[in-house]
């Protein structure tokens, strides 16, 4: 059930500028090489974060305090994490258009993509709270660092799911990839919304049992 209910949390790290770049760089010219760059940083970027949380969490974990007392610690320090998240989204919720900086997506290089994956997923407030979250949790759960990984994969999918249809769809993605990217600017934070309360109520559950 912990990795069950971290999973979830993938869709948090991608919504927002984060998916809508990627859906710019597959539609750009040189899409193979700036989305492929763009994935490159964001998972530098997610594992360096979740692998921080994860072992600051076991540490505090192992200090000598009891195992009862140093979960219910670290599921208020997540409880916080999340509630932080939870408001940011909503107060960012309304985003009538894609920041300017985008248009400079369709003529990107590999390397500006690699920094702005590097960045975007690494100083974006909802993704560092929610990295941690995720790597606190299973900390706290006792669970190795390896049961991270499909949180992590997963939100790299997430990000290379536009390149991967322009590979399986060809101009079809093209054209279906701009629909897409207007629907996740005007929604996206609903969903997030959602993940996160439900990953509130998972973290209230356990505090309480």
């Amino acid at each position: 059930m912990n990795l069950a209910s971290v999973l979830p949390l993938a869709f948090v790290m991608i919504a927002g500028p984060q998916i809508i770049s990627a859906v710019f760089f597959a539609t750009s010219v040189n899409w193979k090489g700036t989305s492929a760059a763009y994935v490159l940083g964001a998972a530098i970027s997610i594992t360096a974060f979740f692998t921080i949380a994860y072992f600051v969490a076991k540490g505090a974990k192992s200090g000598g305090a009891e195992k009862a007392s140093t979960e219910d610690w670290l599921d208020i320090v997540v409880l916080a994490l999340l509630l932080v998240a939870m408001v940011y989204t909503f107060l960012k919720r309304k985003v009538a258009e894609p920041p300017k900086w985008m248009g400079r997506l369709q003529a990107a290089t590999p390397r500006f993509a690699f920094t702005l994956g590097l960045l975007l997923l690494g100083i974006f407030p909802t993704d560092i709270v929610t990295s941690f979250s995720a790597g606190a949790h299973l900390a706290g759960r006792g669970a190795p660092w390896v049961d991270g990984l499909p949180f992590i994969g997963l939100t790299l999918l997430f990000l290379a799911l536009p390149a991967l249809l322009v590979v399986v769809l060809g101009h079809r993605a093209k054209v279906f990839l701009p629909k897409v990217r207007e629907w996740m600017n005007t929604n996206s934070w609903i969903v997030s919304e959602v993940v996160i309360v439900f990953f509130i109520v998972i973290t209230i559950n356990s505090l309480a049992g």
